[in-house]
């Protein structure tokens, strides 16, 4: 990995050992460029993956962790624009970390990944949220 990479990456990484976001905890680094963390919403677990570009381009993120989200898909990467059109040198870890948090807390419903979750967002919030429960539930047993 390249140097300016490299150094951004420990900055923030020393900052989220740090400082987290409230509900996060950095569960593995297994190397400089691969993050496992953990999201206490329930206790789901994303890797990061982070390219030579960094910062300059995102890092790749992705729930390891069951979700049912209307901005999850089924490989568990996340529908979110500052991972895509909207990114900028400017976010880090933290900042990607809490973005994921308040997705997580308000899901977009016209920006689906998973379109069952979006129309059952949209048409049944009840049945919504039994199923995330379960989900969240789920989450506490395979940690």
């Amino acid at each position: 990995m390249s140097t300016p990479a490299r150094r951004r990456l420990m900055r923030d990484f020393k900052r989220l050992q740090e400082d987290p976001p409230t509900g996060v905890s950095v569960v593995k680094d297994i190397s400089l460029v691969l993050f496992i963390v953990c999201i206490f919403a329930g206790t789901f677990k994303l890797v990061i993956e982070f390219s030579e570009e960094y910062p300059n381009k995102p890092p790749t993120v992705r729930f390891i962790s069951k979700m049912f989200h209307p901005n999850v898909y089924a490989d568990g990467s996340i529908c979110l624009d500052i991972l895509q059109n909207r990114w900028s040198p400017t976010y880090d870890v933290s900042s990607i970390l809490t973005s994921i948090q308040s997705l997580l807390d308000e899901p977009n419903p016209n920006s689906p990944a998973n379109s069952q979750a979006a129309q059952l967002y949209q048409e049944n919030k009840r049945e919504y949220e039994k199923r995330v429960s379960a989900i969240v539930e789920q989450s506490w047993v395979d940690s």
